[in-house]
């Protein structure tokens, strides 16, 4: 028997109990603000440290959700710390944004950043075109994004002489990736009016700090977010089809800036085929791909090569650092010795990159297979963020390159799917452990002189990879345990889920589970 509730759904497909407006989010009159110094154990239990939880007296901080009459509200703080982060960020890096990187400045400071170095390798400082003058490394819509600022930045530096042309440049793409980092946090904070500090979890991220600008992959999380608030107003009737299509050109933007939104793709369908609203997500998915293929289009049309250059990186490029691989690699001879002369199982895969390649998109497929078995199984359905995230991190759990900067992927999709403080610092605690030892081990190759055994720094890999799949276990036990997920102890559903907020499942899927008549009363959701 179909456990989604029936109950209080409007002609529209929208659930009271989940909250007013398109999306959910939206709260209702007299629906206060979760605290986590409340719902929280280790926020509540840190409290103590100033006095302890919020208290039951306390009516100036516990209005209902959009009745606050003061000007700092929760929303506007959390607004005002990602500001603080990414200002605190900006200094991080000042060592680096001069250029110059005399002496290893770059490693011993830890303030590398691919938008500096690029700007040589790339061309840019010589006015060069991307893929038209150049080949680039990424995809097409971070390359336009790169010529986009560093063009002007040229052009201005050869009338102006004294001007330090890297410079600027980090600095107007700091300017904008910040925009987008601010705008990720008001996706979240709309997306979650009962609960706005669980956008802080993202706002005072360590690993905000550490890598907001090492690359360009703030550009993808902003167009991701803006596809997954598109999505979360999308309605089941005529006029919600428009956000669909409007939420897949985001996502498929997204893809043609890092590739990794599209993975988004894969729970909104399974989601939308469970729920009976398959139609929303074909054309989600549809306006993604046709987008991908048009932004894409006119540079494999004029430039093939430089357009197929992150394509054969990809494809020759063997175990990266930091890796399950890499792991692997490194055990390789000190688990099972291998004779003279003889490779090591991970060893051998890195001699021999395409079985590696094909080894690993085997497991991440494997991975989606469970995450959609799952979504299909679990005794409630899922939440679209619970599985975007299992998607992701199986994707970098698999992959054969798992960049530093790669955290950002999953910051905003953690804090949707699982807004605990305790599980999400202690991954935090090891990006900044990662994020430390990769500079050391930078540092090392740099200088030829190890500054610490490289076992460190697989340990450092590892602790990563253990935290990261300890949040995959959390998540999946939410979705087995409805009543251990934080965001249904707040909203009825899915805030995020849109057309699929508050629906039942499909009649296909209440007679495959249970064998029931599709007309036999389905229960409610307790509330």
């Amino acid at each position: 028997m179909s456990t989604q509730s029936t109950a209080g759904i409007d002609e529209h497909g929208s659930d009271g109990r989940s909250g007013a407006g398109p999306a959910g989010a939206t709260p209702q009159p007299g629906a206060t603000v979760d605290h986590p110094s409340r719902s929280d154990w280790f926020v509540r239990g840190a409290s103590g440290l100033i006095g302890g939880p919020l208290g039951d007296h306390a009516a100036a901080l516990d209005r209902p959700a959009g009745r606050e009459g003061r000007f700092w509200t929760a929303a506007r703080i959390v607004l005002a710390l990602v500001c603080l982060t990414l200002a605190l960020h900006w200094v991080q890096k000042s060592p680096c944004q001069d250029g110059a990187w005399q002496n290893n400045v770059q490693y011993t400071r830890m303030c590398y950043t691919d938008v500096l170095a690029l700007y040589y390798a790339e061309g840019l400082n010589e006015g060069k075109v991307p893929y038209a003058d150049h080949p680039v490394e990424y995809p097409v819509l971070t390359g336009y994004f790169m010529g986009a600022l560093g063009l002007p930045v040229h052009a201005l530096g050869t009338d102006n002489l004294g001007i330090n042309q890297a410079q600027w440049f980090y600095n107007v793409n700091a300017l904008v990736l910040g925009a987008l980092a601010v705008a990720t946090v008001a996706v979240i904070l709309s997306l979650r009016r009962r609960r706005p500090w669980d956008a802080a979890l993202f706002a005072l991220s360590p690993a905000l700090v550490l890598t907001a600008t090492v690359n360009w992959d703030l550009l993808a999380v902003g167009l991701a977010a803006f596809g997954l608030w598109a999505w979360a107003r999308t309605r089941p009737y005529r006029y919600g089809m428009p956000l669909s299509a409007v939420a897949g050109v985001l996502i498929g933007l997204g893809g043609a800036a890092k590739m990794w939104p599209l993975f988004l793709l894969g729970p909104i369908l399974v989601l939308s085929l469970r729920a009976g609203r398959f139609l929303a997500g074909l054309i989600t998915t549809a306006a993604a791909l046709a987008t991908l293929v048009l932004v894409n289009w006119p540079t494999y049309e004029l430039y093939p090569e430089s357009w197929g250059r992150f394509f054969e990186l990809n494809t020759t490029r063997p175990i990266d650092w930091g890796t399950l691989w890499y792991i692997g690699r490194y055990l390789d001879g000190r688990i099972s010795p291998s004779a003279p002369g003889e490779l090591g199982p991970f060893e051998w895969l890195n001699a021999n990159i395409p079985t590696l390649n094909w080894l690993s998109y085997l497991l991440f497929g494997l991975a989606c297979l469970g995450v959609a078995a799952l979504a299909l199984l679990a005794p409630r359905r899922p939440r679209l963020a619970q599985l975007a995230f299992l998607v992701v991190a199986a994707f970098l759990i698999f992959s054969k390159v798992w960049s530093q900067q790669f955290v950002l992927w999953l910051l905003p999709l953690v804090v949707l799917a699982r807004p605990r403080w305790g599980a999400f610092l202690a991954w935090q605690f090891a990006e900044v452990a990662y994020f430390a030892a990769f500079y050391g081990e930078l540092l090392g190759a740099a200088t030829s002189r190890p500054v610490f055994p490289e076992g460190v720094f697989v340990l450092a890999a590892s602790l990563r990879l253990v935290t990261v799949v300890v949040l995959c276990g959390f998540v999946i036990r939410d979705i087995l345990r409805p009543e251990h997920d934080a965001v249904r102890q707040t909203y009825a559903d899915d805030p995020d889920g849109g057309v699929l907020d508050g629906a039942p499942d499909a009649p296909w899927h209440q007679r495959w589970r249970s064998g029931v008549a599709v007309d036999r009363p389905v229960e409610p959701v307790p509330t």
